[in-house]
């Protein structure tokens, strides 16, 4: 059996005035030998965050793969700065915060921070590039640039 997202309508987090948060719950399959987040697990909530973002907006993975576009395209990271400032523990439920700062040619450039109980823990700023099958880059085709219009923040 198979749901759809509006019957999970919360699965994806939510859009905010200025991005997306989306909640996600740490559990010990997150974390390292001493109980915190082992650092690549942020990377992988960052991901999420940066995916149901997309998604909420109207551009989905599935919908790049299928070539709605003109041709198979999907996003793939380009670049990262990531600064960790304080760890996650078992349980805790962080927020992903996702925040659209710049469209351009053939990239979008995302700031996002997981915070918790008022903390920020991780900031990172990514550069993610759409790219055709064969991974070379392709322009933002007009409808996903027009999406993604509105929601540029500063």
């Amino acid at each position: 059996m198979t749901g759809s997202d509006s019957d999970w309508p919360d699965l994806a987090g939510r859009l905010t005035d200025s991005g997306h948060v989306l909640p996600v719950r740490v559990y010990f399959e997150d974390t390292d030998f001493s109980g915190s987040i082992y650092h690549a697990g942020y990377l992988r909530f960052m991901e999420r965050g940066r995916s149901d973002y997309l998604r909420l907006m109207g551009i989905g993975h599935d919908e790049l793969d299928r070539g709605a576009h003109g041709e198979r395209l999907a996003f793939a990271v380009r670049h990262m700065n990531i600064d960790f400032l304080a760890p996650a523990r078992i349980d805790d439920v962080v927020e992903v915060v996702t925040r659209l700062v710049e469209v351009a040619g053939a990239r979008i450039v995302l700031r996002q921070a997981l915070t918790c109980g008022g903390r920020t823990l991780v900031e990172a700023e990514a550069t993610v590039a759409l790219v055709n099958a064969a991974g070379r880059p392709r322009r933002l085709p007009a409808e996903v640039r027009r999406r993604l219009a509105v929601a540029v923040t500063a």
